[in-house]
């Protein structure tokens, strides 16, 4: 199968979904953070099961995600790694129902971000990235 060169379109498109996750993750882990404050998201993941002290590495997650996505550094696998933490808010939302206006937030919008996340993945940096890439060890840049 011979692969061909993006065109324009899909590059711009591409980092305009770029652009929305990090944007996306940041304004959620300005939440945790602002409106919720860490230790009140660390008291609700007590809640729904999962241990409290998981707050701080997620909100981290989600700063650092959105800064490299933005950034256009790693999307690929910074779009891979975050799929696990959308799953884990789905499972949240889960008893919820599907609308997101339901109650305590429904599943719909973590499962469509995980999509979202994973389309990404597929396609790549897209347009205005840094591309930066990590020297393997033992190998030249």
């Amino acid at each position: 199968m011979e692969l061909t060169k993006a065109s324009p379109t899909q590059e711009y498109g591409a980092m305009l979904l770029r652009v929305s996750l990090g944007i996306m993750y940041l304004a959620h882990a300005h939440l945790k953070i602002h409106a919720f404050t860490l230790a009140g998201t660390a008291e609700f993941f007590a809640t729904v099961g999962f241990a409290p002290w998981l707050a701080y590495p997620v909100t981290v997650a989600e700063i650092g995600a959105g800064l490299l996505l933005i950034a256009g550094v790693q999307t690929r696998w910074v779009a891979l790694a975050m799929i696990p933490v959308l799953l884990g808010a789905a499972f949240t939302h889960w008893d919820n129902g599907w609308v997101f206006t339901a109650t305590g937030g429904g599943w719909e919008y973590p499962v469509f971000l995980a999509a979202a996340s994973l389309v990404q993945a597929m396609l790549g940096d897209g347009a205005y990235a840094l591309r930066l890439r990590f020297a393997r060890l033992g190998h030249a840049p």
